[in-house]
């Protein structure tokens, strides 16, 4: 149940290795494949799926290197093990905390105290993830693609050298490659952290957090870049919904990329059910303590000339500082594939094609690709089918729909108000917005005042709509839907002409009439 650190990617010793003959397969010309996928992530599993459907021959390679801390998982990446999955299902047992508070006032008796047992929800989540593991094998199985659980690098570009946990080389050909080895959290390397060689003792983003604590504070680091910008607030909210003391340190912004207004609805609402944040902060160092705890340092950085030195006690300390991509150890460079000077991640074409014309990258690694599941495993079908011949469509990255799960979810689609404001200019855009209450929220007298819907437009003709945002509950849900018509090319008039579901929060979006341009209340009365 640990949260694994960086991948540390890298071949071992030059202690001579078992070597396992793979015969070449007619079906695939000269090649042992027709496709060999390395990853076992959504988006590489997506790919070899597709593709074995549509008759390709084709082999997948996945090892998880086991953390520092010696965790290690199943067939899945990220999202299945670690990351989407967990954390939406720890997201649930925090939203149904909140909803027993709510559930006197309907009519409930609930016998008292209620608690929470963090052991029996951990446990929950890690039986789930399992089956999804055994699940994604016996798939593959169904669709005759051959698994190797063994760790891949390139020799050439149609050559993949193999190397398994107990020394045993092996080498496939195929006619085309597909890196999709996604990331890796990233380490803190800028501060003092004291037994650094006794493995770390802070918890990695993603999620499971059988480590966490269920006493004392819990300090949740967030960097503001690439995934990081949400998963540390989404654990900071989980976290308190089970009824630990949250905290989260922050060096400028939060949700960088996002829509800013939202993000201070988000972050505000999460302030008022009693999150700490510590705005503009950098940890210096972190010194486990004879007790057990953590004593953590930081400069919080108030302007150009005021900094102050402060320091506190945790109980688990959490780093979402962003991933990296894995690409260590598979050789890309010296088989002329380019990784991207700042990042490290694998250039791409439109096509998801490196520099080496039949070696192709996907999710994660992929520089310039959104850090999201769906649009990896939407990709890696795409890609799929065009290698099979079967289809040239190319992945559309635009008006990729989003979700935050905080205890107030956020969820987009489109251009965020700066971004449109900058691509279009402040006087050529016009925004929509509203502040409204949920009706689950008016007998449970719960807080409303972060409840808002906002409908970026084209000023120009049919006002096409450009982005949309909203925070409430089921965002994720309410998003989804709406995220279709985004991509068909959605008018305010259309929305407006819509007829709404209700009661709904989702018709707030239907409804919506009032421009920030105005200056009028936006605030919805009435039911």
């Amino acid at each position: 149940h640990q949260t694994p650190p960086l991948w540390l990617c890298g071949l071992r010793g030059s202690r001579r290795r078992r070597v396992a003959a793979v015969t070449p397969s007619s079906a695939a010309g000269t090649h042992h494949y027709d496709l060999v996928v390395i990853g076992g992530g959504s988006g590489g599993l997506a790919c070899s799926r597709e593709a074995a459907q549509l008759g390709q021959k084709v082999a997948v390679l996945d090892h998880v290197q086991p953390s520092a801390r010696g965790t290690a998982w199943g067939l899945g990446g990220t999202c299945v093990n670690v990351g989407c999955i967990p954390k939406k299902l720890m997201h649930q047992a925090a939203l149904l905390g909140v909803a027993m508070d709510d559930a006197g006032k309907f009519g409930w008796s609930i016998p008292g105290p209620v608690s929470h047992d963090w052991s029996t929800l951990a446990q929950a989540v890690q039986n789930y993830v399992k089956s999804l593991n055994w699940g994604h094998r016996v798939q593959l199985q169904d669709r005759k693609v051959k698994y190797f659980n063994t760790r891949g690098s390139l020799l050439d570009r149609h050559t993949v050298r193999g190397l398994d946990a107990k020394g045993t080389e092996m080498t496939l050909t195929a006619r085309n490659i597909v890196i999709a080895t996604g990331g890796r959290p990233r380490y803190p390397t800028h501060m003092f952290i004291h037994a650094w060689t006794e493995v770390m003792f802070g918890i990695f983003n993603k999620v499971t957090f059988a480590l966490v604590k269920s006493h004392g504070q819990n300090l949740s680091r967030m960097e503001d870049c690439g995934a990081s910008v949400y998963v540390g607030l989404e654990c900071a909210g989980l976290l308190a919904g089970i009824g630990l003391d949250a905290s989260v340190m922050v060096r400028s912004v939060a949700l960088r990329g996002f829509d800013q207004q939202m993000a201070q609805l988000v972050t505000g609402h999460m302030e008022a059910r009693g999150t700490r944040f510590h705005w503009g902060c950098v940890p210096t160092s972190v010194e486990k303590l004879p007790s057990g705890l953590l004593q953590v340092k930081w400069t919080e950085v108030r302007s150009d000339l005021e900094r102050v030195e402060r320091e506190d006690t945790f109980s688990s300390v959490l780093w979402a500082i962003g991933r990296v991509p894995e690409t260590t150890g598979l050789n890309l460079p010296q088989v002329g594939v380019q990784l991207h000077p700042d990042t490290g991640k694998i250039v791409v074409a439109t096509d998801e094609r490196t520099t080496v014309s039949n070696v192709y990258a996907i999710g994660d690694v992929a520089e310039g690709r959104p850090e999201l599941t769906p649009t990896a495993v939407k990709a890696g079908k795409l890609l799929a089918r065009r290698l099979a011949g079967q289809s040239n469509q190319l992945m559309d990255y635009h008006s990729v729909p989003t979700t935050v799960f905080t205890p107030l979810e956020y969820g987009c689609v489109g251009l965020s108000e700066e971004s449109a404001e900058s691509r279009y200019g402040k006087d050529n855009i016009e925004v929509y917005h509203a502040f409204y209450k949920p009706l689950e929220f008016t007998i449970a007298e719960r807080d409303a005042s972060h409840c808002y819907v906002k409908v970026v437009c084209d000023r120009a003709g049919v006002q096409r709509v450009l982005g949309l945002h909203f925070t409430g509950p089921s965002a994720g849900e309410v998003i989804q839907g709406f995220a279709v018509s985004v991509r068909c090319g959605l008018t305010y008039a259309q929305l407006r002409d819509t007829v709404g579901i209700h009661p709904t929060c989702a018709e707030e979006l239907t409804k919506i009439h009032i421009t920030k341009r105005s200056g009028l209340d936006a605030t919805v009365t009435g039911c």
